[in-house]
């Protein structure tokens, strides 16, 4: 995008300019992103939140003011915001892995010989547009190596073997269902946290299911904890009725490599057969938005009264989704699934 040129503007129209600029900052809007859609230099945001964190609104008047003089200059504003954005405590020798006020505090004392409370620190944080957030988990001891290897290359030759085949892929996992998991928030007044009466037992079901890019969906009950004999149903259950081979993708739990399970696929003269996602890549399992579509929209917004219940009601959303393909579909569509997005079979 050009660049605007403000000296063409009149003061005003510049003044409205900056303030709206930071307003929009204030809200929650990234500082880069809200000096790129007006087109100004990126340096320009971080001069004009310099200006407002020393003298507020009036300072980004077109008026000369006093006050106070500002701790950051513009540039170091941006890298401020770039150290924190792009890297991660970790890379400064820090002992955790998420940023806090307090080691945000230490980085700009040790960084730019500035001396803050961890309120200042906060109220400038906010002035960058970063919010505290609740980071996504990825298990460290991922391969990201193998991770890349799989969508490039091992599953693009599955899915071609599958159409030489006509075969059906399916992305299956295991999960539990918990009585006491809830989601979401509810309106309240201020100060009064509003209780949702259930029962203070414990109770849960144990699932499995398998989902396809055509939008197709199976499901099953699991007594007790997963065994190959109970992984052997399901795989006899996915196939009943099935006329073309059927492909199957997990996760390397043992049961799905256990010596049962191989001997029953071997068994099925190529009519079945199974694969094996990286280590630790729950991400590249489209199969993983079906339990939470269950249990973040559905059942953790419900009231369970018991076991019988809980079975009940998880049957009674597999069964709603099963009916709308065009959802399952969607699920493939995430960023991180879109690889498995084209079906086959």
């Amino acid at each position: 995008m050009k660049k605007s040129d403000a000296r063409q503007l009149d003061h005003k129209t510049r003044e409205a300019i900056r303030i709206r600029a930071i307003q929009r900052v204030e809200a929650g809007e990234s500082p880069e992103q809200v000096i790129k859609s007006l087109g100004y230099h990126r340096s320009c945001i971080y001069e004009w939140l310099a200006k407002y964190n020393a003298g507020g609104i009036e300072a980004l008047k077109t008026k000369k003011i006093t006050g106070r003089p500002t701790k950051f200059k513009a540039e170091d504003l941006c890298k401020l915001y770039h150290m924190i954005v792009d890297k991660d405590p970790l890379q400064y020798k820090f002992v955790f892995a998420l940023w806090t006020r307090e080691m945000i505090q230490e980085l700009i004392d040790k960084e730019f010989k500035v001396s803050m409370s961890l309120v200042s620190v906060g109220r400038l944080l906010k002035k960058l547009g970063l919010t505290p957030q609740k980071p996504l988990r990825k298990a460290y001891q991922r391969n990201e190596e193998l991770v890349t290897k799989w969508r490039n290359e091992d599953y693009p030759k599955i899915r071609a073997m599958a159409k030489q085949e006509k075969a059906t892929i399916y992305f299956g996992d295991e999960s539990t269902i918990r009585s006491d998991y809830h989601s979401g928030t509810t309106w309240a007044p201020k100060g009064k946290t509003p209780v949702v009466e259930t029962t203070g037992a414990r109770f849960s079901v144990n699932m499995i299911s398998a989902i396809s890019p055509k939008g197709s969906l199976r499901f099953k009950a699991i007594n007790g904890k997963m065994n190959a004999s109970k992984f052997i149903d399901f795989l006899k259950s996915l196939r009943h009725g099935a006329t073309n081979p059927i492909y199957l993708i997990v996760d390397g739990h043992p049961v799905h490599k256990s010596s049962a399970v191989k001997k029953y696929v071997e068994s099925t003269d190529g009519m079945l057969k199974l694969f094996l996602l990286p280590p630790y890549s729950p991400h590249l399992n489209p199969d993983e938005l079906v339990w939470s579509y269950l249990k973040h929209h559905k059942l953790g917004k419900v009231k369970i009264t018991g076991p019988d219940q809980l079975k009940k009601k998880v049957y009674s959303v597999l069964r709603s989704l099963q009916k709308m393909p065009h959802k399952l579909k969607n699920f493939f569509k995430e960023p991180n699934l879109k690889y498995a997005s084209t079906y086959v079979g």
